[in-house]
């Protein structure tokens, strides 16, 4: 009985069927079927029921489930234990935000590739929070302010916001200066979200209005360049707009108060060694961006 056998199983009962776990694998139907035939032939019995819509467990099929997860996972974890150090192998998959996942962390992913020559990586680019349990994910890169969930989250780095404007922006409507005048201005956000400031150690909290709106960052950042509003962004995406002054700083004496970027997986206890390496290569990269970002 091989683990990759009862990992594809695990997949396929997980995501409800042969196509999305070939996709959430990233390897063709054909593979997950030969994987699923074998183990059934190793345990003789049938632990999927194929249908014209896709795949059911059987009632052993739900019963082997979870014994599979857990002997998949201890496998796993004894391969780990065994490999030479530093070495890693198998795959890891991961769910990043575009905003910064496609600029700040692929670089890292691809270091992580580089290093370990036997590790398969397959990264998701998404800025929705995803489901790590059902949708197969290993782990997750999430930046800002983390919601109370069953996930176990180590921060890897901190990440300070500002508001800004364009200059055109500001000519035309002024500056807002307190949270209150903020709230008479055209705000760039991602849908319905409150803002948080900061007015000495009091967080303040204000709900923005504006007619434009989107689910990632760098779209902001072009939205308020092009002087249609006050966005709050973090340092890392506006970098490059504030030396140019095609945005600058506004609300300078209240900030937001500062965010963090996460490493965050499902609840287990102890993180696989791929985890752990990835965490590690983050805190590294974060260490030596505050001095590119000025912090």
């Amino acid at each position: 009985m091989e683990i990759e056998d009862l990992q594809t199983f695990v997949a396929v009962a997980d995501a409800g069927g042969i196509s999305a776990a070939a996709r959430r694998l990233g390897v063709s139907k054909s593979i997950v079927s030969r994987c699923l035939q074998r183990l059934e032939a190793d345990l003789g019995v049938q632990l999927l029921a194929r249908t014209t819509r896709g795949a059911a467990l059987t009632e052993a099929g739900v019963t082997f489930r979870d014994h599979a997860a857990r002997a998949g996972a201890e496998i796993e974890a004894a391969r780990e234990t065994i490999l030479p150090e530093g070495e890693l192998r198998g795959r890891i998959r991961i769910a990043m935000p575009i905003s910064f996942g496609s600029t700040h962390f692929a670089p890292v992913l691809a270091e992580m590739a580089r290093r370990h020559p036997q590790l398969h990586i397959h990264a998701s680019y998404e800025d929705r929070f995803v489901d790590l349990v059902a949708e197969g994910f290993d782990c997750a890169i999430r930046v800002g302010y983390l919601p109370d969930s069953r996930l176990v989250a180590r921060r890897v780095g901190p990440i300070t916001g500002k508001f800004v404007a364009s200059p055109d922006y500001i000519r035309a409507h002024g500056s807002p200066e307190t949270p209150d005048e903020l709230v008479a201005h055209e705000a760039l956000m991602q849908g319905t979200e409150t803002w948080h400031l900061t007015d000495g150690n009091t967080v303040v909290t204000v709900r923005p209005q504006g007619r434009f709106k989107a689910d990632n960052g760098t779209a902001l950042a072009a939205a308020a360049a092009a002087g249609l509003g006050v966005a709050m962004l973090a340092e890392c995406l506006i970098h490059d707009h504030l030396k140019s002054g095609a945005l600058v700083e506004v609300l300078k004496r209240h900030p937001p108060p500062s965010a963090g970027a996460y490493v965050v997986r499902p609840p287990g206890a102890h993180p696989a060694r791929k985890i752990r390496v990835l965490t590690e290569l983050l805190i590294a990269y974060f260490d030596g961006a505050r001095q590119v970002w000025g912090r």
